[in-house]
C-alpha cells in the first residue's frame, strides 16, 4: 500500500472544510483508527478514509452535480432531489483525483459511508460506523448504547445504525436513499441466518 503524507492531507482537508466540518472529520479519523485497532483493519487505511470521508461535503449542490456529470457518476432521483447526498460519491472521486488515493477499499469506504451497501468490507463498516459515533456527535438516538456496541459487535452496531437512520428518516417524511434500505435488509437477513 502507498504511504500517505498525513500532515499534507490534514492541511488540504482543513482548507477544504469549515471549522465545524473539520472537527467532525478529525473525530471520524480518530474513531476509524480506534475501530481499526479493535478489529484488525489496516489503521492507515482507516485514518485516510476517515479523514477524506467528507472531502466533498462543503461543496455547493451545484458543484456536486456538476462533478457527477463531468465524471460520469450516476445520480439517482433521490440524489437529484437532495444533492447533498452526493457528497459520498463525489468524495470518492475527489479522493482519487485530488488526493491521490488509489486503494479501492478506501475509495469504497468513502463512497458508502452514508448509505452503506450489501457486502461491505471491514473498512467500509468501520468508516460508516465511525461517522455515526465519533465523539462530536450528540444528536443521534441511542448513541451511548451504539458506541459501546461498536466496540463489541461491529455487525450489530451497523444494523442498529441502519435501523435508527431509517426510523429517523421515515418519521420526518425525509427521502430515504434506496441503498440504505437495501443495506439494512441485507444485514438483517445475515443476522437471521447466523
Amino acid at each position: 500500500m502507498k504511504a500517505y503524507d498525513m500532515r499534507k492531507l490534514h492541511k488540504k482537508i482543513q482548507k477544504a472544510q469549515d471549522a465545524r466540518r473539520y472537527e467532525h472529520t478529525l473525530g471520524v479519523e480518530y474513531t476509524s483508527a480506534a475501530l481499526a485497532m479493535r478489529y484488525g483493519a489496516p489503521m492507515e487505511s482507516a485514518r485516510i478514509a476517515g479523514l477524506l470521508h467528507d472531502c466533498a461535503k462543503c461543496l455547493t449542490d451545484e458543484k456536486r452535480l456538476s462533478l457527477c456529470h463531468k465524471n460520469k457518476i450516476p445520480v439517482s432521483e433521490v440524489e437529484r432531489a437532495n444533492p447533498f447526498l452526493l457528497h459520498a460519491k463525489v468524495g470518492a472521486c475527489l479522493a482519487k483525483k485530488k488526493y491521490g488515493v488509489k486503494d479501492k477499499d478506501i475509495l469504497n469506504a468513502i463512497q458508502n459511508h452514508t448509505t452503506g451497501r450489501p457486502g461491505m468490507s471491514l473498512l467500509e463498516k468501520i468508516v460508516f460506523i465511525a461517522d455515526y459515533i465519533e465523539p462530536g456527535r450528540n444528536d443521534a438516538p441511542n448513541l451511548d448504547e451504539t458506541r459501546k456496541l461498536a466496540f463489541t459487535d461491529l455487525d450489530r452496531a451497523l444494523l442498529k445504525i441502519l435501523k435508527d437512520t431509517l426510523d429517523y428518516l421515515e418519521s420526518g417524511s425525509k427521502d430515504v436513499d434506496p441503498m440504505t434500505r437495501k443495506t439494512y435488509e441485507y444485514y438483517s437477513m445475515q443476522k437471521e441466518n447466523e
